[in-house]
């Protein structure tokens, strides 16, 4: 499947999925979410897919939503928002659920959803120069939908952390907070990313893989459903809020936020 948006090739029983969106430094609107979503079904579907690899084009991995669809939001009605929020849990939980390993292959700054993106994902590799962050309280918004997957990869302390502050922090802070697999050098992580999934191809059962994936969803994430059932009500609660009108136009706007 190729798509404006989204393009798709497989090698050597690995599924390349790159978002193709650099001149918005990847940043995530309803249709690409749609179109990621897609993919991902596709390669699962796939017979001769057996690992999925998620990359992005340019620069950033993803910057989060952009602009047009952070000012649409405000003008949905909370129906809209529900729906809309329930297309984002779709594609996250597409990629926890899905039976063959995904690795994410972070080049670049994954922001906000592109950082929840990445989260989802069950292998991460990152450059060292990367950063990560869920920023979304500095917009008046929550990281609702991705800290149902975050409390499970990281500690309680950890999680208030990141999220409550909504800064940044590197790719080795990453690292260290139990996010993401590997920091592999720019150079490097083309081909530690690939050996990493041929290994998988060539060492491990297919079968196997998807059992011991769903064994760690299910055994760690036994209320998950639940979670996320509650979070999406909470995203789309929120977007109606003043502070995220404010939030949004102060960002559309380039001025500095006086919370």
């Amino acid at each position: 499947m190729t798509g404006s948006l989204v393009l798709y090739s497989v090698s050597q029983r690995i599924a390349t999925i790159s978002i193709n969106r650099p001149e918005k430094r990847n940043a995530l609107n309803p249709e690409l979410v749609s179109q990621l979503t897609a993919a991902f079904i596709n390669a699962s579907e796939d017979d001769e897919v057996k690992v999925i690899v998620l990359k992005a084009n340019g620069d950033v991995f993803s910057a989060g939503a952009d602009l047009a669809y952070l000012q649409q939001l405000q003008q949905n009605s909370y129906e809209e928002n529900l729906a809309d929020s329930e297309n984002l849990k779709r594609l996250f939980t597409t990629i926890y659920y899905l039976p063959k390993v995904v690795i994410a292959q972070v080049e670049g700054h994954a922001i906000a959803g592109g950082c929840g993106l990445a989260t989802v994902c069950d292998i991460i590799f990152s450059v060292p120069e990367a950063n990560f962050g869920y920023t979304e309280v500095k917009l008046g918004f929550v990281p609702a939908i991705v800290s149902c997957f975050l409390l499970r990869k990281t500690s309680e302390t950890v999680a208030k952390r990141i999220l409550l502050t909504g800064e940044l922090f590197s790719a080795q802070q990453a690292l260290d907070y139990g996010l993401i697999t590997f920091v592999t050098n720019k150079n490097e992580i083309d081909q530690k990313v690939n050996d990493f999934a041929l290994n998988l191809c060539t060492e491990a059962s297919s079968n196997s893989l998807m059992v011991t994936k769903q064994l760690i969803g299910q055994t760690t994430n036994p209320l998950l459903e639940k979670s996320l059932s509650l979070a999406v009500q909470i995203n789309a609660r929120v977007r109606d809020s003043e502070d995220f009108k404010k939030g949004v136009a102060s960002f559309v706007n380039k001025e500095k936020i006086k919370w």
